[in-house]
């Protein structure tokens, strides 16, 4: 299951705006500049408005996290064919959970769908997909992650807007740091929701004050559902190569490989 997480959600769509000052603290492609790019980070995030009790707790005593790095650098899933994809990700026996999947969870999923007209099927299928039905959603401190991505130069922007964004749920009291863990590109919960893909579309559906994409089934379907509509998701239409829903899964994963697995695997779920 490890292997399904590698990338899965890191192509999710995310803004790409920039982080502000921060990104005045020169990045670097090693371990030796990151103590004082994290030094002046944390001026420019508590400077942005985030209590400077979230930015201590999240990155006090922080350290180069190189393992990140060189997974970053080994991003081999997305160059398999279709077909090796398809059977690595969406073998039969996965298609088969994901049915029995599909009818434990079958009222809330129903009433999902009714809202946001995002097909349970394709829920489904990305719920499988990005975490096995959230049987390991990574255990990487995502503080961790994130700002040694942030750090790197290949796409400081980036995950600087995404480290910013990580501390503001801290800072709100939407997620604990501690329990702030995910695969090894910040992503979080069982659909593997970016930090700022989790401040636009996250969903309290289960009523209990705050989303939880960790432990709320509830809450992941529903935010999945909202991501999707939110980004031109069609109601009653089909999600076929070629279609316009096809075209709304780019944004949740840009590799043509992946979404030609979601489409296929919510096709299989339909039958």
């Amino acid at each position: 299951m490890r292997k399904a997480l590698v990338v899965a959600a890191l192509l999710l769509s995310a803004p790409l705006t920039l982080a502000g000052p921060a990104l005045a603290a020169k990045c670097g492609n090693n371990a030796a500049g990151f103590p004082a790019w994290l030094a002046s980070f944390k001026r420019e995030a508590v400077a942005s408005g985030i209590s400077s009790r979230t930015v201590e707790a999240a990155l006090g005593g922080m350290t180069y996290n190189s393992k990140v790095i060189r997974l970053d650098r080994n991003q081999k899933s997305f160059k398999l064919s279709f077909e090796q994809f398809l059977a690595r990700r969406a073998p039969p026996s996965t298609i088969a959970i994901g049915k029995r999947r599909m009818k434990q969870h079958a009222v809330v999923l129903d009433r999902v769908e009714r809202k946001y007209g995002v097909p349970k099927e394709v829920i489904v299928s990305i719920w499988g997909l990005e975490s096995g039905f959230g049987g390991f959603m990574g255990d990487i401190p995502i503080f961790s992650s994130l700002s040694a991505l942030a750090y790197d130069c290949r796409r400081s922007a980036f995950f600087t807007n995404e480290l910013m964004s990580a501390l503001r749920i801290a800072d709100r009291g939407q997620m604990r740091i501690s329990e702030m863990k995910g695969a090894w590109a910040g992503e979080i919960g069982q659909t593997q929701f970016l930090a700022s893909s989790y401040e636009r579309f996250a969903v309290d559906f289960d009523g209990d004050g705050r989303p939880n994409l960790i432990r709320s089934p509830a809450d992941v379907f529903a935010s999945t559902a909202n991501f999707l509509r939110q980004h031109g998701w069609q109601k009653g239409g089909d999600w076929s190569p070629g279609s316009s829903n096809y075209g709304v899964l780019r944004d949740w994963n840009r590799a043509e490989v992946y979404r030609r697995t979601i489409a296929h695997f919510a096709t299989e779920l339909t039958k």
